[in-house]
């Protein structure tokens, strides 16, 4: 009887995981309302809530370097650009940060997200790859040939005893 009740929970198991597996290629819903406000530093940043968000979402981060979990996003947008990556802080870092890989120039990017939600990222300098910078805080970056957007602040103090 325990073998056949064991027999039954395996290929029920066997059932569901690829059921899981298939859900993390599409992107879910609230992609862009989750992860968009983040970086856009629209949204509370809360490393623990965005690595378990991306984890679910996601499957494991893919690797853990720079002070961050690095989750890779498969056929993602946001605001009309693709999204390659996203990584979320680690608790090493007095920072506390969400970013994203985007497969489009910094200036593509920024024309992106001013057309999609308004928010203009402007050029710290008159360098040849200026960090362009929004009024809320984000930041977007070259990386390479693609850009990093990210939300990046100090993680509040822990309370005193």
């Amino acid at each position: 009887m325990v073998g056949k009740i064991v027999g039954l929970l395996a290929a029920a198991l066997a059932l569901v995981a690829p059921v899981h597996a298939q859900t993390q290629d599409k992107p879910p819903s609230t992609f862009g309302p989750v992860i968009g406000a983040a970086l856009l530093c629209h949204d509370h940043l809360d490393n623990k809530y965005f690595y378990a968000w991306l984890k679910t979402h996601f499957g494991p981060a893919y690797k853990h370097e720079g002070g961050a979990y690095w989750f890779r996003t498969g056929e993602t947008t946001l605001w009309g650009a693709p999204v390659t990556e996203v990584m979320v802080s680690d608790d090493t870092s007095e920072w506390v940060f969400v970013g994203a890989v985007a497969d489009v120039a910094p200036d593509e990017l920024e024309q992106a997200v001013r057309k999609a939600a308004g928010v203009r990222h402007l050029a710290a300098d008159a360098s040849p790859y200026p960090l362009r910078v929004s009024v809320p805080g984000s930041t977007i970056a070259y990386y390479n040939a693609k850009s990093k957007i990210y939300c990046a602040k100090f993680k509040p103090l822990p309370p005193r005893r």
